[in-house]
């Protein structure tokens, strides 16, 4: 079955269509629909596998980075996940029709407040194909049709997502148009969708702020937010260490691209001084910036915790750091990515160095008042910069010969090389 592209308002009408039938089908016929798409992702896995690859493909043409392309891939052990997870929820209660609160008013009226459809659910997802089946899985369980649009970076791995729960699902019972797709649309297409106030019930993104924002800018359809996370590891004054910093080290880099890795830890003050230290070292030999209150920094051993950003940017000379210089560039490339302004989230290297160069400049400006050591405190810059600076700023009283001078140039090599290892991080989603 070929992905047919349809307008946009003739898909939502049509789903509005099948919500109807949906939400007085029966528990056993949609259980049926379920498990016949989590057979059917079984029996189908190598044509959802090379459609994935061609993302995938693509992805790695396009240089996405490493974590958007954990994200986009699928392999046989993610599609029988997602068979499982579709099982799993096909064994849940039906919660259409479930009596939740109840009561008796004073003249003999019974009042009850019971479960019933939503109607009609537009999911509208990044590069995670799971959210694909994950998401009809959840809504014709409850009796809701769905309007899928997902990213154009995994259009062919949705498209066969999308011919797999369809199909299955008509096969078993469900009406024709209770799973739709929309693809090959940009912004306009967005748009459409969150105005379809006749037809569409309720839109749910699955993405970054960017795409909350342009929901919020045009949507007239009702939407749910979901909160930026941060998720948090506890280290209590109980815990085993040893299995603590394992915990940390793993909840930290084994996914570092999906949106339930962690972001902060948080240490009891009794045993900081035995697990912080550690903790410090395995995340700096794995590569894990951390940006470290002051108690933190006070216990780090490895030169690398940064102050958080927001909370100290700046030196006592008014000097932005480098390290928060990067961090904030890295959020607005990724922003703009989202955003459909730039065509790749990787980093244009020339205006990487045009920025970096810009920064350099005012740095330097600053420490040829006597502040020298910040060159190289803020990691000097690539090599190729680096030359360029030096041009700049030679001579006998140049900024650069100073630093050279105080330091040695094996310090600006060291910076350099560390520069370019935070150019690669750049080039990759957070």
């Amino acid at each position: 079955m070929a992905t047919v592209l349809s307008p946009v308002a003739d898909v939502c009408r049509a789903a509005k269509r099948a919500a109807s039938v949906l939400a007085q089908t029966d528990t056993a016929v949609k259980d049926g629909a379920l498990e016949a798409i989590a057979t059917g992702l079984e029996a189908r896995m190598q044509e959802v596998l090379e459609s994935n690859e061609r993302d995938m493909q693509a992805g790695r043409e396009a240089d996405i980075g490493a974590a958007l392309l954990d994200r986009l891939r699928l392999d046989e052990a993610r599609v029988r996940a997602i068979a499982q997870a579709v099982r799993q929820i096909a064994a849940l209660a039906d919660p259409v029709g479930e009596v939740i609160d109840g009561w008796r008013l004073p003249n003999g009226l019974d009042v009850r407040k019971v479960r019933v459809p939503l109607g009609v659910v537009a999911v509208v997802y990044e590069a995670r194909p799971n959210v694909a089946i994950d998401a009809t899985a959840l809504c014709l369980k409850s009796g809701n049709a769905i309007v899928l649009r997902g990213s154009s970076s995994a259009s062919h791995s949705n498209a066969a997502l999308y011919r797999v729960a369809y199909e299955g699902a008509v096969q078993a019972g469900l009406p024709e148009g209770c799973v739709s797709l929309l693809a090959g649309g940009g912004r306009e297409e967005l748009a459409e969708l969150a105005t379809q106030g006749a037809s569409v019930d309720l839109i749910i993104p699955r993405g970054g702020e960017r795409l909350k924002e342009a929901l919020q800018a045009v949507a007239t359809v009702p939407v749910i937010y979901a909160a930026s996370g941060n998720c948090h590891v506890y280290v209590d004054a109980a815990a085993d260490l040893e299995k603590a910093e394992a915990i940390v080290l793993n909840a930290k880099t084994q996914r570092p691209g999906v949106c339930n890795a962690a972001e902060t830890f948080l240490v009891h003050r009794t045993v900081a001084d035995a697990f912080v230290p550690r903790a410090l070292e395995a995340m700096a030999a794995n590569g894990v910036d951390v940006f470290g209150d002051e108690a933190v920094r006070a216990l780090d051993r490895t030169g690398r915790v940064e102050p958080p950003i927001g909370e100290a940017r700046y030196d006592a000379a008014g000097i932005q750091s480098m390290r928060t210089f990067l961090a904030v560039a890295r959020s607005r490339y990724a922003s703009q990515y989202a955003a459909g302004e730039v065509r790749s989230r990787k980093v244009p290297f020339g205006q990487f160095k045009k920025e970096t160069a810009g920064y350099l400049r005012r740095l330097f400006r600053r420490a040829g008042q006597g502040k020298t050591t910040q060159i190289i405190a803020i990691s000097a810059s690539c090599p190729e910069l680096a030359r360029q600076l030096r041009g700049l700023e030679s001579g006998p009283d140049g900024v650069w010969k100073k630093a050279e001078d105080q330091h040695g140039p094996d310090s600006l090599v060291a910076g350099a090389q560390r520069i370019a290892r935070i150019h690669r991080q750049l080039q990759q989603e957070e």
